[in-house]
Order: structure tokens, then C-alpha cells, then sequence
């Protein structure tokens, strides 16, 4: 069947006879300034067969004997290949429910997107795009893990703008006519995880549903516009995993521009696809904290250039300096975003006078950080879900670090892996 929409089956691989509590472990990217919670893992895991063992936790990119860790990964990935650890599932789809800690479930399906149909550098017009800027100097430590490896493990969210729940939300009043896969209990607080294998007739139907979801059409009326390339599919997490992906595909065709990799294991990533309006998934806001400057010079800059007052308009946040808050109103807004307009001052003027920007996830944080000498806090809103793909299809990318979708032990496991070799 071709298809036009970017998600479609994979040749799934899951453990066989695995202990699967300790085989799931949490995203890569998690816990990068806990390494004591990758001791725990390594602890828990073992001498089991594990996915701790296929993968490099970022706690370690930095750290000295990096490059023995990646080898040794590479090795038991062929390792767990060559003695059967896995059972191959082609052609496949997975529906999953994920009970988060907070105990509101998730639903997702997993399968592959075609990189193809993805490029992650702002304005881009594909099926596929990132929603935040993607730090190019992230990739190659990355690129190096994946170069030598059979096989792949994903942590990659993608989302779509599915308001009416028409494609994956059906699964689960059929989930008890497919076939049971996996149901355990993830380690480290990381709630429940089942999974079910789709049955033909559900692959087709979800196949159709995306097909005629990402036309030109139905995007249109989706957002109102027209003369726009359709956004059908938006990183939720692992945007950097993806783009290690589609640079890795990009790297094995141009060291060979006669061959025809277009069937290429490699030009697919394995992903979880999930709803936006999933109840499940919430978007907090990420504050800033202002250090090393004169927050009066700031403050006055600030002022002029986002023309703030006590005005109310569309756009507003709170300053926190010296241990008091004033609501401020955007009057010459730079982006359709609160974040992207104040983010857009804050990266030219640290850039021309000095100081350093953190962003931090609690606003009692910011409040006790802006009490410290030449140290400025801004309170943020949060970032209504409907905002996401509208203003990824308008301004081209969201500003980086603008919110926050679930915490650390709420992130994806690794479940599933898949072969990018041949």
C-alpha cells in the first residue's frame, strides 16, 4: 500500500523470556544530573538482559571512557542479536497505554517515521517537523553511538493535532481482540506500561484515517490556511534522537550517491505516536532566571523593546526582581508566543551586554534566584496545547526550552528496538 503520511508499520523487535521490569528503562536524555539514579538502574538491571545495556545514558556522554561504554554497547547489541534475545514482529504496529505515575493513562502506537519526510531546521515545510531549535552541535556524540549500531531503541514522542481522538483513541475498545504483547510494572516510579500487537484490519484502518489526515485538505481546514505545506506530525520529545537519525541516513547516502537506499532500514525511525489532546499529556512552563547583568538596564531595555506596560494586552508576564513581582503586558509582540517574544530579547540583549540565562521549571525557584544580586526572574504562562502546531506552522519553531511535557519518571521507556542494518 503506498502511502502519502510519514507513520507507518516496522519490522518491531521485543525481548523473549526477558524480566521485562528490569529489561524497560527511561529515556537517555533523563536524570542528567542524578547519575546516582543510573547506579540504581545498573544495580536493579544486573546480569539481566536489559535495554540499560543498549543504550548511553547522557549522565556519561562527558564522562571519560565514553567511547568503551559505546563499543561495548555496539557488542551487545549484536550480542542479544546473534543468541535470539529477540522475537521479530513484521509489518508491525503497537498500540500501547502507559499509566503515568499520577495514575491518568497515555495511549500511543508505536511504529516507524519516514525521515524522508522530516527535516528539523527552522521554517522547514515537511510532514514532520521539529518544534523547538535543534542544537546542531547535539548530534555528531550521538550520530557516533548510532554509526556501528545494528539496532535502534526509541524514546522519540511524536505528536498530532488529533482534537476529535478519531485515530488512536478507537484502539482501546478493540485492545481485547488483539494480541497481549507485554504488561509490567516499570521500574523507578514509572507507573504501568501494555502493550498490544494490531490486528490487520486496525492497521489499515489507522493507515487510512493518517492518510487522509495529512492532506493538503484536511490541514487547511484543521487551521484555516491556505498556501501552507501541511504539518501533519510534531515532536513532542527526542527531537535530537530523531535528527541523529535522518543526519545518519543522510550520511550513509552521500557516501555512496549511486546507491538506491531508499528501502534502506535506515530511512525509518521507531516512534511512539500520541494524541495532543491526550488528557494525559500536560505543558508546564519553563521560567528564566536573568544572572550576571544590571537588572534596571535590562528591565528598561526590556520595557522599550516589547513596549510593556500595565495595559493589559493578549501577551503578559511576571518580573521578579529583589523579592517583588510586577505583571507586565507585551505590546510589540516579536513572536505568537509569550516565551518566543520575551526569549527573543533576552537572547539579543545577553548577547550584546552580557549575562547568562537558566531556565528553570519551578516558579518558587525563580523567586528565591532573583533575590540575589544582579539576577533577574521572569514568571511564564503556560502554553496551551491548541498553541503547538499553529505556531510551529507560523513562526517556524517553538523558542527553546518553551514548556515542558511530564516529568522525568513519566518520560518514554524503552520497550521496543528495531534492526538499521541490513
Amino acid at each position: 500500500m503506498m502511502m502519502s503520511t510519514a507513520f507507518r508499520r516496522a519490522d518491531i523487535l521485543l525481548p523473549k523470556d526477558a524480566d521485562m521490569n528490569k529489561w524497560a528503562v527511561v529515556a537517555c536524555d533523563q536524570y542528567t544530573s542524578e547519575p546516582e539514579y543510573w547506579d540504581r538502574v545498573e544495580k536493579t538491571v544486573g546480569d539481566e538482559k536489559s535495554a540499560y545495556k543498549l543504550i548511553l545514558p547522557e549522565v556519561y556522554l562527558e564522562q571519560p571512557g565514553v567511547d568503551y561504554r559505546i563499543d561495548k554497547i555496539h557488542r551487545t547489541m549484536k550480542e542479544y542479536l546473534d543468541k535470539g534475545v529477540f522475537e521479530e514482529y513484521k509489518n508491525a504496529m503497537i498500540y500501547i497505554e502507559r499509566v503515568q505515575a499520577d495514575g491518568r493513562v497515555r495511549a500511543g502506537l508505536v511504529g516507524a517515521i519516514d525521515l524522508k519526510e522530516y527535516e528539523y531546521y527552522k521554517g522547514s515545510e515537511s510532514q514532520v517537523r521539529a518544534t523547538e531549535a535543534t542544537v546542531i552541535e547535539r548530534i555528531p556524540p550521538r550520530i557516533k553511538i548510532r554509526k556501528g549500531a545494528p539496532i535502534e531503541l526509541p524514546h522519540i514522542m511524536i505528536l498530532i493535532d488529533d482534537v476529535k481522538k478519531r485515530i488512536i483513541e478507537p484502539l482501546a475498545d478493540k485492545k481485547d481482540e488483539f494480541r497481549k504483547l507485554y504488561d509490567f510494572d516499570l521500574m523507578e516510579g514509572g507507573g504501568h506500561i501494555t502493550g498490544w500487537l494490531l490486528d490487520e484490519d486496525s492497521m489499515e484502518q489507522v493507515e487510512a484515517l493518517l492518510e487522509k489526515f495529512s492532506r493538503q485538505e484536511a490541514f487547511e481546514r484543521r487551521y484555516g490556511l491556505t498556501g501552507r505545506q501541511p504539518l501533519t506530525y510534531a515532536m513532542g520529545d527526542g527531537n535530537h534522537s530523531l535528527a541523529t537519525a535522518k543526519e545518519f541516513y543522510e550520511t550513509l547516502k552521500r557516501a555512496d550517491p549511486s546507491a538506491d537506499l531508499s528501502a534502506h532500514p535506515a530511512r525509518y525511525a521507531l516512534v511512539e505516536l500520541v494524541n495532543l489532546h491526550s488528557p494525559a499529556l500536560e505543558f508546564e512552563a519553563i521560567h528564566r532566571i536573568v544572572t550576571e547583568v544590571d537588572e534596571q538596564s535590562l528591565t528598561d531595555a526590556l520595557t522599550e523593546e516589547l513596549g510593556l506596560s500595565d495595559e493589559e494586552s493578549a501577551q503578559s508576564f511576571v518580573i521578579v526582581n529583589g523579592g517583588e513581582e510586577r505583571r507586565v503586558y507585551v505590546h510589540k509582540e516579536t513572536s505568537k508566543l509569550t516565551v518566543g517574544s520575551l526569549q527573543n530579547f533576552l537572547d539579543n540583549y545577553t548577547k550584546n551586554n552580557g549575562g547568562k540565562t537558566d531556565y528553570i521549571h519551578g516558579a518558587d525557584v525563580v523567586r528565591e534566584l532573583s533575590k540575589k544580586p544582579h539576577s533577574i526572574g521572569f514568571l511564564l504562562p503556560d502554553m496551551g496545547k491548541e498553541e503547538l502546531f499553529p505556531t510551529v506552522i507560523e513562526d517556524g519553531a517553538l523558542p527553546r526550552k518553551t514548556f515542558s511535557m511530564g516529568h522525568a519518571a513519566d518520560k518514554r521507556f524503552y520497550v521496543e528496538a528495531r534492526k538499521i542494518t541490513k
